[in-house]
């Protein structure tokens, strides 16, 4: 019992998860498939109004045939009534002297046909009842009568009772099976002589004629609505097919075969369509050959002029330098001058450098020299890169990296430089607050997130710190002397990894700025180990910012209270101490 209840229970499981899979698929069918929806309503639409027709059209079919029955079995049963009268003429009430005159009647009934020269031909064969008046009873107490008079229901007795004529439809249970029957029960006779006839009509012929009016009803009901499934199906196609091909040729647009075009074939509202789709093809075509070429023109220009800017920039800068080392020499006043001299001309070269990687990157021809290697140590000298000033801004930054190696195969230089992008942006926007490097990992993904708790971003912001030359607050005075560019191509090195770079911030809550790689190039990223926007990000203002200093042993960071002690990196040597 226990086996055969466990097969059922498999069987049962089964067959729930195929009927799971199957609602799904219909689900995605329903939801993709614009010609299954109109299929599926039509004929949903269909069958609601086909069932009703079908439910008004048999009920018309069986009211009429009931009331034809109804009117011959009335015409018939009163001519039955006057053969019962002839027969019962004179008979005496006594019991024992109607029994046998009411069997008579009753076999003369029975072997009689109805008039062939009225309705009540139509009534069909019948079963006669006679009984005598309820005052003369047998012996044993019960109504004199010939015929199934126990058939015969007592609502409708109550009524010829009443001296009314009365009509039921009644099921009878016989030993050959329930039989319905039309009754019509009327009294006749006189005042002193009254009787009961009841005139069972069997109504065989009319459920037969019912059920294949039903069935009738059924086959043409199904196969209208197959017909209207296809008509749908044939019709929708129609309408569907071009608009599938123009859906073909736009996702073909779209992957940059600029010269796909719709076929366009007659003059009607389809045709139109693909004459506007053409239309507006070649005015995108045209459009992006256009600005492709400025593209183009663009990006050679800024090439060339930062080529060109090479030569001139080494000469000032060589005169610069030679300013510098002599200004001991010069007036406090031109003194200062050619120490900020050579502070413009190191955030030039800098602006010149990005202005030629980022016309590389926009040309294509950026080449990725990846390896595996092991990512803490990079972390650790992108942060040891801006510690002079994270020290001038009064900012600790706090590592806080996996035990173990990390590898992944990537591109050292690059990843250092958006570290170090991130690191000096988040020191620039810190207010003095630390900022907090974490590095986590899983079998497939890289992770670093870079958390600062300064004045944070407002709604919208997070999508525009990587535009070029963006600024939240222009009036901001910055510590690193940005040239505007360094998020953006940290972007773009972090795309040319098939990773991401992206951001959040609030308000007073600071910013968390996130870069996510794979860990062997060509892995699809389908997870992150560090969430976005960070644990913290609910956490009070000022209460995420409590954190230790580094020491020369551990770096340790406590975050709203709890400690969390990490190990050593070799080398052990603190950000601070690098920096001085």
């Amino acid at each position: 019992m226990r086996r055969y209840l466990r097969a059922v229970a498999r069987y049962g499981a089964r067959a729930v998860a195929f009927g799971q899979q199957r609602a799904v698929q219909f689900g995605e069918l329903w939801r993709r498939s614009l010609q299954v929806r109109v299929v599926v309503s039509t004929l949903a639409l269909s069958s609601a109004v086909v069932f009703v027709l079908g439910m008004v059209l048999q009920n018309q079919i069986t009211d009429r045939l009931l009331e034809t029955k109804e009117e011959a079995a009335i015409a018939a049963t009163r001519d039955s009534v006057a053969v019962a009268q002839r027969q019962l003429q004179g008979v005496n009430l006594a019991a024992d002297a109607v029994r046998p005159r009411l069997q008579q009647a009753w076999n003369k009934l029975s072997s009689s046909t109805p008039n062939t020269d009225t309705v009540s031909s139509s009534a069909g064969t019948f079963e006669p009842v006679l009984a005598s008046p309820s005052q003369s009873l047998s012996a044993d107490g019960e109504v004199v009568s010939a015929g199934p008079y126990d058939d015969v229901p007592e609502s409708l007795r109550h009524f010829v009772e009443n001296n009314q004529l009365a009509v039921q439809i009644h099921t009878v249970d016989r030993p050959s099976g329930r039989t319905t029957f039309l009754i019509v029960g009327t009294p006749f006779g006189s005042t002193q002589q009254r009787m009961q006839l009841y005139m069972l009509y069997p109504l065989t012929a009319e459920q037969s004629t019912i059920a294949v009016v039903q069935s009738t009803l059924l086959v043409g009901g199904l196969v209208l609505l197959l017909l209207l499934a296809g008509i749908a199906n044939l019709v929708t196609r129609q309408v569907v097919r071009p608009v599938r091909s123009a859906a073909q040729a736009a996702e073909r647009f779209a992957g940059g075969e600029l010269d796909e075009r719709m076929v366009v074939v007659g003059e009607d509202d389809v045709a139109r369509l693909a004459q506007s789709y053409n239309k507006m093809a070649e005015s995108i075509e045209r459009q992006i050959r256009q600005l492709e070429e400025f593209g183009g023109l663009q990006r050679r220009f800024t090439s060339d002029v930062s080529h060109e800017l090479r030569t001139p920039l080494t000469t000032v800068r060589m005169a610069a330098d030679v300013l510098h080392a002599s200004r001991e020499q010069f007036p406090p006043g031109l003194a200062r001058s050619t120490e900020l001299l050579v502070d413009e001309l190191d955030r030039f070269e800098s602006l010149l450098g990005d202005l030629l990687e980022i016309s590389r990157l926009d040309a294509g021809v950026e080449e990725l020299s990846a390896e595996y290697a092991d990512v803490r140590p990079i972390a650790v000298r992108a942060a040891q890169a801006v510690a002079a000033i994270a020290r001038n801004a009064g900012t600790e930054i706090i590592l806080d990296l996996p035990d173990e190696e990390t590898p992944a195969e990537v591109d050292s230089r690059r990843i250092e430089r958006i570290l170090r992008n991130l690191l000096a942006n988040a020191v620039d926007h810190g207010d003095g607050h630390p900022v907090r490097l974490r590095m986590a990992a899983d079998d497939d993904v890289l992770a670093v997130t870079v958390r600062d708790y300064g004045v944070g971003l407002r709604t919208g912001e997070a999508d525009l710190v990587f535009n070029r030359f963006w600024r939240a607050d222009p009036s901001r005075n910055r510590h690193t002397g940005g040239t505007g560019l360094g998020l953006a191509i940290s972007l773009e090195d972090a795309r040319l990894h098939g990773g991401d770079l992206d951001a959040w911030g609030e308000p007073g809550k600071g910013a968390c700025f996130r870069l996510t790689l794979p860990r062997q190039h060509g892995v699809t990223i389908k997870s992150n180990p560090l969430p976005l926007p960070p644990p913290d990000a609910k956490v009070p203002t000022g209460m995420a910012a409590d954190v230790q200093p580094l020491t020369d042993d551990a770096m340790r960071v406590t975050v709203a209270g709890n400690d969390e002690a990490k190990p050593e990196l070799e080398p052990p040597t603190p950000v601070w101490e690098e920096a001085r």
